[in-house]
């Protein structure tokens, strides 16, 4: 199957398809007229790494995930501790954006707005002397 049709199938774009190839994630056959060909096998990889992205995960744990999917001697605890890994990432993110959102409502809402020049956001952002 020609990149196009893969990528419409997969939900990826091209480019996309393309970087994977590029970095070895998935390997597309070229033919004689120098168009990469994808197979089934190839088809479940990229879709597997398009889920794999939408769960927020880097692509070097793709690569690594990938790797494991297609280890029948893998061990379990691997990919386990590579999920856990990732979300305890993914909580501390949240924090760090709970923390920012905290700190917008508090500047907004010590702000008055209005016509005045005084402004406790511009304040707050301020460094102190």
């Amino acid at each position: 199957m020609k990149i196009g049709a893969v990528a419409k199938l997969t939900n990826l774009s091209v480019k996309s398809i393309r970087y994977y190839h590029d970095i070895g994630l998935v390997q597309g056959v070229k033919n004689d007229n120098g168009y990469r060909e994808y197979g089934q096998a190839q088809i479940d990889a990229l879709s597997f790494i398009q889920h794999c992205r939408t769960l927020g995960f880097t692509l070097e744990d793709c690569k690594a995930l990938l790797d494991l999917q297609q280890d029948s001697q893998r061990n379990a605890a691997d990919v386990k501790a590579l999920a856990q890994h990732h979300l305890e990432d993914v909580a501390q993110r949240i924090a760090h954006l709970t923390n920012l959102k905290n700190q917008l409502q508090h500047l907004i809402h010590d702000c008055k707005g209005g016509q005045q020049p005084n402004c406790a956001i511009l304040k707050g952002l301020s460094p102190t002397p």
